[in-house]
């Protein structure tokens, strides 16, 4: 087996292979690339797509790496092999993004990525550090872990998911933040996993051998 970890120039992805290439060593999942080749993505079994830094900054390195995406869509969509979005790279799963400019996601979740907005003025964004999740839906991702355990977050926008059913857990900042969300084969996690100790590690693990 053959995970992809999609390199479009948007952030550094040295720890991301480390920790999943650790959790794959440890599950028998096979091989962890880094990898901006359509056919190698296209062929994959496994597909991350992180991303750092601004919704319309990430959309516009990605779509200028030709046929990245459609290579993506082939084997996400049509092919329904799994795929995991993190940060920035889960943001894109909506229908648009509102960070400086309205920008059109991939819309392969409803919603839309809005600035973070506490109720408590006291709270500082972007919300950064360590949260507590909420789980919402049961999920083969949630395989030994539970609401209370913690991940860590840097960001200042977050999806609105359209179909309430499509928010997996939530953290609370002041009001409810979305951090993970998923359908069918596609999950998204707002929090870095190879960031988050244990739980990041657990819910790696727990991709790799997810079975949609």
């Amino acid at each position: 087996m053959q995970t992809v970890i999609v390199d479009y120039e948007s952030g550094n992805l040295h720890s991301a292979q480390k920790a999943f290439q650790r959790m794959a060593d440890e599950t028998g999942a096979g091989q962890v690339i880094v990898t901006s080749d359509p056919d190698t993505v296209r062929a994959a079994d496994r597909i991350v797509l992180p991303g750092d830094g601004a919704f319309p900054a990430c959309r516009k390195e990605l779509f200028d790496h030709r046929g990245l995406f459609e290579a993506m869509e082939e084997a996400v969509i049509t092919n329904a092999r799994p795929f995991l979005g993190i940060c920035i790279g889960m943001q894109m799963l909506a229908t648009r993004g509102l960070e400086y400019t309205p920008t059109p996601g991939f819309d392969w979740i409803g919603g839309q990525v809005v600035k973070i907005d506490p109720a408590d003025p006291a709270l500082k964004v972007p919300h950064m550090g360590w949260n507590d999740l909420v789980i919402d839906q049961p999920h083969a991702i949630f395989d030994g872990i539970k609401t209370g355990d913690h991940a860590y977050f840097v960001h200042s926008y977050h999806m609105q998911v359209a179909n309430p059913a499509h928010l997996l857990a939530h953290v609370d900042y002041a009001g409810p933040i979305t951090a993970i969300v998923g359908r069918d084969n596609i999950l998204g996690m707002q929090f870095h996993p190879e960031k988050s100790q244990r739980v990041g590690l657990r819910m790696i693990a727990n991709f790799l051998a997810w079975r949609p």
